[in-house]
């Protein structure tokens, strides 16, 4: 491959796109669902449960990496694909919103941002270039440029120095990949800042837009402001991304604002909600919503969800999820992630299909209500 992705337009219904993004390591269809998997895992599961439940790319984390078991130790032992024996792509997180939400234990500067390890306290400094450098040692197929996320609700000087640094940094990120061996088999996103202030989300992404990136991303949403800020500004600076590139709405899983977002063209998403929301017993449904511990359910010999082919639905009853998740077993946190992950999953390809039949305004009518 000349480049380290291809992307292709597929089909389009409305605001929304189906397509596919070719990496090193394998296709992904997008609109695509990232699970999250902080620690070179994905909480719960294993790969091979991953890849049968149709997972085509996951998310790690540099900060999380980079600070245990340390980026050396992973390119050591052979890179983080074979470290977490995942063969398909991987997006790697930069770090910047991990970085921002420490922010007590943090020191931002021009030159990259000092911190204190949430884990045994030790000091460190990373530096767009030191970003560049983790991600390349775990091997990942997409890195993500450093970024400054902004607070909500921060002032709009703050969010301009936000802007500029960002904008500096991914300069930065992108200079050094250029000069690391090996690098240039991976694509580079840039993310774009801005806050809640439209004129600044702009900014960002004409700046962002003049390097010419593998693709760009969206990010400091769902840190806190309503959501009707949220979808003013993934409505608006969705469809002015470059068309011809992924567009990725990072840390948003939330399946209502999933909907907004792809009627907004984006492409790729990430979210811990379905490992998360399974381990305190919230699951996911046909019929929207459910908490496993209720009392109704003691007695209940049915599936989670009937219309669900997964594992867990095919095999065990609502009486017996909500006795595994009171008593605290062990499997009570697999079956119910098993379940979240695959609903996700199965919701993304029904979705893609939807757009590429033409009905993803019906698609999203049906969901809405339910979400």
């Amino acid at each position: 491959m000349e480049k380290p992705i291809y992307f292709n337009i597929k089909a389009r219904s409305g605001g929304a796109r189906s397509g596919v993004l070719r990496t090193q390591r394998g296709e992904v269809n997008t609109p695509a669902f990232m699970p999250v998997g902080t620690n070179a895992t994905v909480k719960a599961l294993s790969p091979n449960e991953l890849r049968e439940m149709g997972a085509e790319i996951i998310l790690s984390n540099t900060y999380h990496l980079h600070l245990r078991p340390g980026h050396e130790i992973i390119r050591g032992l052979g890179g983080l694909h074979r470290f977490m024996s995942w063969p398909g792509p991987i997006l790697t997180d930069s770090g910047g919103f991990q970085v921002y939400s420490l922010a007590p234990l943090r020191k931002v500067s021009e030159e990259g941002v000092r911190f204190q390890s949430h884990i045994d306290g030790s000091m460190h400094f990373i530096t767009p270039e030191n970003a560049i450098e983790i991600q390349a040692a775990l091997g990942s197929d997409i890195f993500m440029a450093f970024d400054e996320c902004p607070p909500y609700p921060a002032s709009e000087e703050e969010v301009q120095k936000a802007v500029k640094r960002t904008t500096d940094w991914a300069l930065r990120c992108k200079k050094r990949k250029a000069g690391l061996p090996g690098a240039q088999r991976s694509a580079l996103f840039g993310i774009v800042q801005g806050g809640v202030y439209p004129h600044l989300r702009k900014q960002s992404l004409e700046e962002l837009v003049e390097p010419d990136l593998d693709g760009y991303a969206v990010g400091g949403l769902s840190v806190g402001e309503p959501k009707d800020e949220m979808y003013e500004m993934a409505s608006l600076i969705g469809p002015m991304l470059p068309k011809e590139k992924p567009r990725y709405l990072m840390g948003v899983g939330d399946l209502g604002d999933v909907l907004q977002a792809v009627d907004a063209g984006f492409d790729m998403f990430d979210c811990v909600m379905p490992t998360r929301n399974a381990r305190n017993g919230t699951l996911f449904t046909s019929e929207g919503r459910i908490s496993i511990k209720r009392t109704e359910f003691r007695e209940d010999p049915g599936p989670l969800d009937p219309a669900c082919a997964c594992y867990t639905c095919g095999n065990f009853s609502r009486g017996y999820l909500r006795h595994l998740f009171l008593t605290k077993e062990i499997l009570s946190m697999r079956l119910n992630t098993i379940h979240n992950v695959h609903f996700y999953l199965n919701f993304f390809k029904e979705m893609r299909e939807a757009i590429k039949e033409g009905s993803f305004g019906e698609f999203k009518r049906n969901w809405e209500g339910k979400f």
